[in-house]
């Protein structure tokens, strides 16, 4: 693969492939790179994560008094990967990025399953439409896709790899880059990300939303707190691989193919409760058409915890990634020791997403070094990173 060949002609197979790994093996230093080519746009806390006036509330909102409104026929996002600048992209006999993800580099977690597509940010209102996972992977996994070909195709022809921030040209001795030229892009953005435009735009692209929670498991006699991170497996995983998350962390989707599994499940506890039986559980992803949350314990024991107390979920707004555009809805749950040690037990050391970093202390030192220096995904930086600066609210 050369910088000459790629990313100008359609590439070959191998040469896709090619990008794929380093885009997965360097999803940080990428986040990082891409980071830079937004410098108006607002951020989340101290993180890269995108966000925008009014995203981001004042205070934490009670989970309880966020509602969700529901557009039946919003119109189709301007954007959808299926352009000729992504077309680019993808080697011949590809239409779309998942069909290439498919067939060339395929994880093993990878349905293209009904999702809820978010069209507005209005406190303590979310609005949303309906969409498919593919749709997400065709857009935000192509445009990372390219920023990985264009940053490769660059550094080649300057006889060395990506090797993280500093190889892309940012913080040179006299010299400041901002915006695209930043990025070694003379002013000019890859094509298709240029096509998207504003990453914030919701009306723009299908902007798929996830919950991304940091759990908080706090002892009130001593004080102590700490919390459970989760390492994505690129193997596993369509997005976010080889980075930090929090967890759980879950696409925002109905459980089941139904129409009636759409309307039941357009609510945002239901689907944290689902992520925390899979995540911390190991429980499968399969519910059935007409599932019953009332009767489901795990439901029974969290609903129940947080209506007396014992439990609490807050959210803390909402934020987009400068990499991917994956968009997380921002929450916490703050747990009594007892609790979670009732409902989660020993939190086992993998799930079928990845490993599992149990009982990280909350404490200022390792936010910071989660936040600032170890390869985290954006959301889960600007969860914690906001979950400290409210430390005294929550807890």
């Amino acid at each position: 693969m050369t910088g000459h060949s790629y990313p100008r002609g359609r590439p070959s197979g191998p040469e896709w492939t090619e990008v794929r790994r380093r885009l997965d093996g360097r999803r940080h230093e990428l986040a990082v790179a891409a980071d830079r080519l937004y410098p108006g746009t607002p951020r989340a806390g101290s993180t890269r994560l995108l966000t925008r006036d009014g995203w981001i509330p004042v205070t934490p909102l009670d989970l309880r008094e966020v509602r969700l409104g529901w557009v039946e026929d919003a119109p189709a996002p301007a954007v959808t990967g299926r352009e000729p600048e992504a077309a680019a992209l993808l080697p011949e006999g590809a239409v779309a990025y998942p069909d290439a993800l498919g067939a060339l580099a395929r994880p093993r977690l990878f349905e293209d399953r009904t999702c809820y597509r978010l069209l507005e940010v209005a406190w303590p209102e979310l609005t949303f439409t309906r969409a498919r996972y593919f749709d997400g992977v065709s857009v935000g996994e192509a445009a990372a896709h390219e920023f990985t070909a264009h940053e490769l195709a660059g550094h080649e022809l300057a006889g060395h790899e990506l090797a993280g921030y500093e190889s892309a040209g940012h913080g040179s001795a006299g010299h400041e880059p901002t915006g695209y030229e930043s990025a070694g892009y003379g002013g000019g953005p890859p094509p298709f990300r240029a096509l998207v435009g504003d990453p914030t735009d919701l009306r723009r692209r299908p902007a798929l939303c996830a919950i991304s929670t940091l759990t908080l498991r706090h002892d009130p006699r001593t004080g102590e707190t700490s919390f459970v991170l989760h390492w994505r497996d690129p193997a596993r995983v369509a997005h976010g691989g080889g980075l930090f998350q929090v967890m759980p962390v879950g696409v925002f989707q109905p459980a089941h193919e139904s129409a009636g599994a759409e309307r039941t499940d357009l609510d945002l506890w239901t689907c944290m409760v689902r992520e925390y039986a899979e995540e911390f559980l190991g429980r499968g992803e399969e519910y059935g058409d007409g599932f019953d949350y009332e009767s489901w314990p795990l439901y029974r024991l969290l609903t129940d915890a947080r209506e007396d107390g014992r439990a609490r979920s807050l959210v803390l707004g909402v934020g987009v990634d400068p990499l991917t555009f994956a968009t997380d809805v921002l929450t916490v749950t703050v747990l009594e020791a007892e609790t979670f040690d009732a409902v989660f037990g020993e939190v086992a050391a993998s799930n079928s997403e990845g490993r599992v970093v149990g009982s990280v202390p909350f404490d200022a030192e390792t936010v910071r070094r989660y936040v600032r220096d170890e390869p985290m995904q954006a959301a889960g930086a600007a969860v914690l990173d906001l979950a400290w600066r409210h430390r005294e609210a929550l807890l």
